[in-house]
This record gives structure tokens, sequence and C-alpha cells, in this order.
């Protein structure tokens, strides 16, 4: 058992105050986790468009004071009663769509969308006693997507937590639990591609990339990229991770520019689908 079990602890934190307003780093408590969550210590959290879309509070209903961060590596520091799937010092990755395991959905191959954990951005506080575990001289500061990342230590539903191997790097596998899973799962468990089919991916960022990935692993011969920056078939890019994230490396084969077309883009798929054919 972690000395710290049990325990409150203050730790650094970058609270957003207001919505569009720069991030202040604060001394935070981080209260200990209650039954069926766990308390990590994050070692390593990227940054999401997400985060910065609900930081500017456009387009949805503001909730401030609030930690944001969703993509990130940690240590289990202390686990809440009930908690049977993980102990201290396991490798995780905190995910901001969990799984209860018990729901209809959970029980489905075909959906994730957890009855209990599925994401749910109004949502601020736990959902064992709609309390925060996070506060400041006593005020409590609102939860993000059930994660907050953007804390030293931070409580998370056990549902929300997915185990790893511990000698994975920290610093790289931050970001597989947001665009890296979003793509790599929707090719191999919704589009599903046969082997040898081919595969056209809109976009090579890391979602992009991701789901290149899952198409090459389930056995498709072409792989078509399409993205208005050519540099990306070829080059390495998705920095500040220093990863060689060239669309090549993932198995897209074909590279298309839509401004290198005088046709929609829709049209030059199909043309290359018939020759492939033919």
């Amino acid at each position: 058992m972690s000395s710290s079990a049990g325990l409150i602890i203050p730790c650094k934190a970058a609270v957003a105050w207001e919505a569009g307003k720069p991030l202040v780093m604060e001394q935070v408590e981080v209260a200990p986790p209650q039954a069926l969550e766990v308390r990590i210590q994050i070692k390593y959290t990227s940054l999401c468009h997400t985060d910065l879309y609900f930081w500017e509070a456009k387009g949805q209903t503001p909730l401030f004071p609030r930690i944001f961060g969703h993509e990130a590596s940690g240590i289990v520091e202390s686990v809440g009663e009930g908690v049977n799937d993980f102990q201290v010092g396991d490798h995780v990755l905190p995910v901001f769509t969990g799984e209860c395991g018990q729901c209809r959905h959970c029980k489905s191959e075909e959906s994730n969308m957890c009855d209990l954990l599925r994401i749910n951005t109004d949502r601020g506080f736990m959902l064992n006693d709609g309390k925060s575990r996070f506060s400041i001289d006593g005020q409590p500061i609102h939860h993000f997507l059930g994660t907050s990342t953007f804390s030293e230590y931070t409580v998370v539903h056990s549902g929300s937590l997915a185990k790893i191997n511990p000698l994975a790097p920290l610093d790289k596998v931050c970001v597989l639990s947001c665009g890296i899973s979003t793509g790599l799962g929707s090719t191999l468990n919704v589009a599903k591609p046969k082997q040898g089919s081919t595969v056209a991916i809109f976009g090579l960022g890391a979602v992009g990339l991701a789901a290149a990935e899952g198409a090459r692993i389930a056995g498709a011969s072409r792989i078509i990229g399409i993205d208005l920056n050519p540099k990306r078939f070829e080059e390495a890019h998705l920095l500040p991770f220093h990863l060689d994230f060239s669309a090549k490396k993932f198995g897209v084969t074909e590279f298309v520019n839509p401004k290198d077309q005088d046709r929609p883009i829709q049209e030059v798929g199909i043309s290359l689908l018939i020759l492939h054919e033919n």
C-alpha cells in the first residue's frame, strides 16, 4: 500500500479559472479515491484540441474553474474500496470513454458507449458521490471528462483506466488513449475491412494514421491516404513527440492530394478503385 493512501495529496495543477483565460499553475489538494476509484500520479500529459475547445467554451455550457486534460500516462498511487483490477504501481492510461463492464453497451460487440461512463463534457464531479476530488482552500475544482490530467495527481473511476505494459515508454504512450485508439478502433471494430480490401482515409493526422495502422493490421492491400499536406506521406510529423509518424510507416500505400485534382475527390477515389479492379 502507498504511504500516501487515504491521505489528501497537495500537488501542482494547471487550473482554468475562466473561459479563454491562461491556465494558472496552482497548489491543489487531491482527495483519496472513494469506492471504485483510483488515484494516479500523472507522469506525462499531452494537449488535445478537445481540451482547447472546452477551454474556449464555444458552443457548450461553461464549467469553471476546471482542470482539463485527458491524454496522459501515469502510475497508480492508491485504490478505493472495491477496486480489484488495479494495484499500487500499475502503469495506466486514463480513458475518457470508460467501461463499467456490466451495462448493455459494455456487453455488446457493437458499442462501447457505456451507460455509466460514456463521455460527458458537462459532468464536473465524480459519479460516486457527485463531489470533486480537487480543491483549493476548500473550493471545489471541476473535473473534465472524468480524467483531468493537467495535474500531478488525479482521481478517476476504475472503469476509466487501461493497464499497460510497464516497459512501455510513458512519454510516448500518453497519446494512445485518445486519437490513436479512436482511429485504430474505428477501423478494427467498426469498419472491419476484409483481408485484401482497399481502404481510403481522409486526413493523415494522429487519428488518420491510427486508422491506417488498423487497416494494415486487418490486411488491407491498398490504403489510400487523402490529405492537403503532401509532406505527411513521406516525412515524419506530429512533433514534439519526435516520432516518425510518416504515413508510409503506418501502411499507407498511395497518396492523393485533392488540390491536385480537377474533380471531386470522391470521383477520383472511384476511378482509382476501377483501375485497381481492372
